[in-house]
């Protein structure tokens, strides 16, 4: 249930998935304004689950916010006790026996050094929904009982009687018996790698906090899957069997021995894509001898952990906020994040878009973000989960000019570097093997003046560049000279000068001069141009920035800038 996982994170000692082992550089009273913030945020979150059954938060990012602040806490406030700090829900009625939680274990390798040694295990899905505590006294249903903090909880008799899926009377063994489980929406062929958590814990969660469920015929939409019988027969097999008989199904079904990681790696991902009628979050391995019940504590079940599946989203900290500007002057914001692992890919950074998009989003250094994979395994933002208290929003460079940045200036150098970086594309100067970074230390060692200057360089001066050898200077210098007789559509796209691939196509002019000799109404009875564009394009052939790029292109012998027959 909500909350108990953020408790175990301290009971434990562990860090928790997604909170950072590095502590904010932050004072005291900053801290101080910051974890109260968060915490504030968090109650707001367990009074609307606890109170209301309302979730405001998908519950994988909720534990991992909670991880965070218990982390904070630990930095800054050592000691402080934290016990019962987040509970709402924690209730007046003491559990027979406790909840101890379940030890998460977060990759195979962690898994299989949890096995080791270990004998007679078993495996079960680790259902996603409410977990309760069933009291049966003299083979009635005498209590049950929401989880709370794992000591103390709501008493849910009155509701817990309305689901049809839970016994009223049971015999045998189970007559005086204490069970625990996880109360779940029943589902048809649920197929968690596809359809998901669908919010089911919530649904659960609101049914049962009602302070009186609906009267009529039993509810048949909740389930149970019972997961403990403290003090019950010694082996699982005998439980399992009880169980069944008393009427309680799904357990005897989906409960699986194992011996090795290979068993439970592949009965996880058996799970995780085939049709299931609960939610899941990922797989429990228990053995089979437990302590007796009176042992049991919250955050001591060292007999059982759990392999959850990983979520689709997760929460990090934007530590920084960057512009780039391309070579049409687009201005791009990135976030640079806390590090953080969705599936097997490490997230240090997320393309917001726009300038504007970032203001939509109303993101800063500081603020808790979630971020998935979209398609290609692209890193996306999801949302804003909290937003930090000293924020400083960041103020985006202005959009550049479409011919600017031709020139390399101070407020130009992004534009300036994605130009050049455009230059290298197969479809303008095809210069191969010439990226990003080869081109900001040629920038930077020879002083570019403007977005051609290496036209210049000898195979001498390259080899002088820090990382290359002669022989590869010689190959730089011999694909630099190669655009010297490159046609004059290459070069167009070179310079920049926004003619769409349409008109490209259809104009034949094959020298600089012919170019500028075109019109306005030439311009515009070509495919792609409409009077508008005609206009620009005319204004830009003979802006001053180009024409100067093109005398000096023509007098680095550049075939298509000089004129005919030169």
């Amino acid at each position: 249930m909500r909350g108990v996982v953020g408790a175990l994170c301290l009971w434990i000692g562990t860090f928790c998935a997604g909170a950072s082992g590095m502590c904010p550089a932050w004072s005291p009273a900053a801290a101080a304004q910051e974890i109260d913030r968060l915490a504030a945020q968090i109650a707001r979150w367990d009074k609307a689950y606890f109170q209301q059954g309302e979730s405001l938060i998908d519950d994988s990012l909720y534990d991992s916010v909670q991880a965070r602040l218990a982390h904070w806490r630990r930095c800054f406030k050592p000691g402080v006790s934290e016990e019962n700090k987040y509970f709402p829900g924690r209730g007046k009625i003491a559990h027979p026996v406790a909840h101890t939680g379940v030890n998460k274990l977060h990759d195979e390798q962690a898994v299989s050094a949890w096995i080791t040694g270990k004998q007679r295990l078993w495996a079960q899905p680790k259902v996603d929904g409410v977990a309760v505590t069933l009291v049966y006294h003299n083979g009635e249903l005498a209590r049950a009982i929401s989880r709370g903090d794992g000591l103390y909880g709501e008493d849910w008799t009155e509701n817990i009687r309305r689901l049809a899926s839970i016994p009223q009377r049971v015999s045998g063994e189970l007559k005086n018996s204490v069970l625990q489980g996880e109360l779940f929406l029943r589902r048809e062929g649920h197929i968690q790698r596809k359809d998901g958590g669908v919010n089911a814990r919530a649904l659960v969660a609101g049914t049962l906090m009602r302070r009186k469920m609906d009267s009529g015929a039993p509810n048949k939409d909740i389930g149970v899957f019972i997961w403990a019988w403290p003090n019950g027969p010694g082996t699982m097999k005998a439980r399992l069997s009880a169980l069944q008989l008393a009427g309680f199904e799904y357990v005897h079904q989906w409960s699986v021995p194992v011996r090795d990681i290979r068993e439970v790696a592949s009965l996880r991902e058996h799970w995780f894509t085939s049709a299931l009628p609960f939610v899941t979050d990922g797989i429990v391995i228990r053995q089979e001898h437990e302590p007796a019940g009176h042992l049991w504590r919250p955050g001591t079940g060292d007999w059982l952990a759990a392999w959850k599946y990983s979520a689709a989203e997760k929460v990090t900290q934007v530590r920084q906020v960057v512009f780039r500007t391309g070579r049409t002057g687009k201005v791009t914001a990135i976030l640079v994040l806390e590090p953080v692992m969705i599936d097997d890919k490490r997230v240090m950074r997320v393309n917001v878009g726009s300038p504007e998009r970032l203001r939509e989003h109303d993101v800063a250094p500081g603020d808790l973000v979630s971020v998935a994979l979209a398609g290609q395994g692209i890193p996306r933002l999801e949302r804003v989960v909290w937003r930090a208290v000293h924020r400083e929003l960041p103020n985006a460079p202005s959009r550049g000019q479409l011919m600017g940045c031709l020139w390399l200036t101070a407020p130009c150098h992004a534009q300036f570097q994605g130009r050049l970086n455009r230059l290298s594309h197969r479809e303008v100067l095809d210069l191969a093997g010439i990226g990003p970074a080869r081109w900001q230390v040629m920038s930077q060692a020879f002083h570019f003046e403007h977005i051609f200057s290496w036209l210049t360089l000898s195979p001498q001066d390259l080899a002088l560049v820090p990382g290359f050898t002669p022989q590869r200077a010689r190959q730089i210098w011999h694909r630099f000279n190669l655009t010297r007789r490159m046609p004059l559509k290459r070069w167009v796209k070179a310079l920049g000068i926004p003619l769409p691939e349409a008109t490209l196509a259809t104009i034949s002019d094959v020298r600089w001069g012919e170019l500028l000799a075109r019109n306005k109404r030439d311009w515009a009875l070509l495919p792609g141009i409409g009077t508008v564009r005609a206009r620009q394009i005319v204004e830009i052939l003979k802006h001053p920035q180009i024409t100067a790029l093109a005398d000096w292109l023509s007098a680095q012998g550049v075939e298509v800038f000089q004129r005919a027959g030169k």
